[in-house]
């Protein structure tokens, strides 16, 4: 039987969309406590791609990025997004709100790709574990970041994609030290 060798690990990093900056701040309070400290932190731009989210959410809406430390083996993805799906039932108790007042989404950056994971199937989705699907969202190449036909337009922003971009970098260096 041949060897079985574990992924090579990753970054944890987590999308937060919400429009109030008590809902991020509370998030990530609880991410950190849940999944390391946070590295870094994307700008928050206007999320204005789509009214989906409006209805249950409410108008003025923020995406921002976070990633953490220490690395993580990939395949937990599933998991990890169990766990902030229940982080954000969690976070609209604590805020006494009604409804969702922040939509938590996890994904694991490698050296090659950054995959984001969903509870939405879809054609181009691979199904991991107890209803979650892994969503590649973003290929990194020598010279940059490459969109896909299904990456999601806030994904596709410069800064974003510079995020990602410094995101893969450090990353990378990290990989190097480790040997």
């Amino acid at each position: 039987m041949a060897e079985i060798k574990p992924f090579p690990p990753a970054r944890l990093v987590c999308g937060l969309l919400a429009g109030r900056d008590a809902a991020f701040e509370r998030a990530e309070a609880r991410l950190a406590a849940e999944f390391g400290e946070i590295v870094s932190r994307s700008p928050r731009l206007p999320f204005v791609f789509t009214d989906y989210y409006e209805l249950e959410m409410g108008p003025g809406l923020k995406r921002g990025f976070i990633a953490f430390e220490p690395l993580v083996d990939p395949s937990g993805l599933a998991e990890v997004k169990t766990r902030t799906n229940a982080l954000e039932r969690e976070i609209a108790a604590e805020l006494a709100e009604e409804g969702r007042p922040i939509n938590l989404d996890p994904g694991c950056l490698t050296s090659a790709a950054l995959i984001m994971a969903t509870a939405k199937d879809f054609a181009h989705r691979i199904p991991m574990r107890a209803g979650i699907y892994g969503h590649l969202e973003l290929l990194f190449t020598r010279t940059g970041v490459r969109l896909l036909d299904w990456t999601y337009p806030d994904f596709g922003q410069a800064d974003m994609q510079a995020y990602f971009i410094a995101e893969r970098r450090r990353l990378l260096a990290e990989l190097r030290t480790r040997g």
